[in-house]
């Protein structure tokens, strides 16, 4: 793994090297050409800054977390992350501008500064969302996906929070490579551990449980998960806590689309689309991402959705208040494995 590592090092990256700088005094210096100025947010394996380049502009600077910095794993995840980002290119997946190293060991990843706010804060915001934006934002995510399968490339941690959405411009940009998987990459070259799922439970594929490497339909399952979640503001599983979580998407189906947020009603077209996709057999899904989104969007169009109902099943008027309640998903307990 550390030769391969070294190996995307010494290709497409250039390598630089400053004087050894702590996380916290970064910004307000210059490190590779890159100005920063300020702290955007932090994960379990990197800290973001927005930076000033004068050649690339605005960029998203992704720094290793030091205490990683000596972590082959994280370290291969890393480098992984931004040989995929340049390896792939596609107008709704923020494009990697360049890659190396400063202080002899912390590595850098800078990005494509990415316009709008998180899928996920715009969704708790503004949804249930309309048939016509979900049609919109799910389109643009699929046909990212598909670029990426199409050059061998799993992407293993689709959700909202990986997604940024720009509503005036309606464009969306598909984020974050950490844990994408090449399809073709021999046994001895994977970074998890036999027995171990990496993505975030609430919208993981049943299969990528076992540990095993999973393929382009596990993708599927969870652009499948995030029209559920766009549509109706809940998830296709109720579980309260990550074991309950975890044996809902073993033993039991899930919910169907009509019954997730009562009044809210779909076409059947629409709920079989998106049930469909959400099968616990990879097999018994789409046979490509392209063909969900295609079968999405062509169930969407037949008619209004997500019509909210009275009591008599008479269509009620909007109150612009369909968003309160809807988000009680305790998120902090199903983060990425």
């Amino acid at each position: 793994m550390a030769h391969n590592a070294q190996a995307l090092l010494a290709g497409t990256a250039r390598r630089h090297y400053v004087r050894p700088v702590a996380i916290e005094t970064l910004v307000g210096t210059t490190l590779a050409g890159y100005t920063v100025r300020g702290k955007v947010g932090e994960g379990g394996t990197s800290t973001v800054f927005r930076a000033d380049h004068p050649t690339h502009g605005t960029v998203a600077l992704k720094v290793l977390r030091e205490k990683l910095q000596h972590d082959k794993t994280a370290v291969a995840r890393f480098l992984r992350e931004a040989e995929f980002g340049a390896r792939v290119q596609h107008p709704n997946i923020v494009r990697t501008l360049d890659y190396g190293q400063f202080d002899t060991d912390r590595y850098y990843l800078a990005i494509e500064w990415a316009g709008g706010e998180i899928l996920d804060k715009y969704a708790e915001r503004s949804g249930p969302l309309s048939s016509k934006e979900v049609v919109e934002i799910l389109s643009q995510i699929c046909s990212a996906v598909q670029a990426t399968h199409d050059v061998g490339i799993v992407h293993r941690d689709l959700k909202p929070e990986n997604v940024m959405y720009d509503p005036a411009t309606h464009q969306v940009k598909l984020l974050d490579f950490g844990i994408a998987a090449d399809t073709d990459a021999a046994p001895d070259q994977r970074l998890t551990r036999a027995g171990f799922f990496v993505g975030t439970l609430m919208y993981v594929a049943p299969e990528a449980l076992s540990g095993e490497l999973v393929g382009p339909a596990a993708d599927q399952y969870s652009l499948a998960t995030i029209a559920y979640f766009l549509l109706t503001g809940t998830l296709p599983y109720t579980g309260k806590s990550p074991r309950e979580l975890f044996s809902q998407l073993l033993t039991q189906p899930p919910v169907a689309l009509n019954q997730a947020k009562p009044p809210l009603a779909f076409p059947v077209a629409v709920e079989t689309v998106v049930m469909k996709a959400l099968s616990k057999e990879p097999g018994a899904r789409y046979p490509s991402v392209q063909a969900f989104s295609d079968a999405f969007t062509a169930a969407a169009q037949t008619t209004a959705m997500a019509t909210p109902l009275s009591a008599s099943g008479v269509p009620a008027a909007a109150t612009g208040d369909e968003s309160s309640g809807l988000f009680g998903k305790m998120k902090g307990l199903f983060r990425r494995s």
